[in-house]
């Protein structure tokens, strides 16, 4: 395949483009954890094992410039904030549950656990 410029980087493949949008450490996680439906930041970060505040924000920040999620704010006191899949963002829950069965397939192979 021919490279392509998206958003002023190039790239050599579509895997690569993919990878820019799901890929890295927490944006599968949190991408999962918005499966179900709208979700609000603290359940987030209870869902997320591990992940700090600073991390979760910059993932959820970065899945909204993508329009992989959308961010709601309702004009309550105290304001709430809720996330939730966009058609996109639904879209990668398939490619994700495709490599999370790649995964297993390889721990049992390897004989991780």
């Amino acid at each position: 395949m021919k490279d392509f410029k998206f958003e002023g980087r190039v790239y050599y493949n579509p895997i690569e483009l993919t990878h820019s949008y799901i890929g890295g450490t927490w944006k599968m996680p949190v991408l999962l954890a918005l499966r179900k439906g709208s979700v609000r930041y603290t359940v987030l970060k209870k869902t997320v094992a591990h992940i700090s505040d600073k991390m979760l924000y910059s993932v959820l920040r970065d899945l909204e410039k993508k329009d992989m999620i959308t961010r709601t704010v309702f004009a309550e006191k105290p304001p709430r904030v809720e996330y939730r899949l966009t058609a996109l963002g639904r879209k990668s829950i398939k490619v994700i549950d495709s490599l999370h069965g790649f995964g297993e397939y390889l721990i049992k192979l390897n004989g991780i656990f």
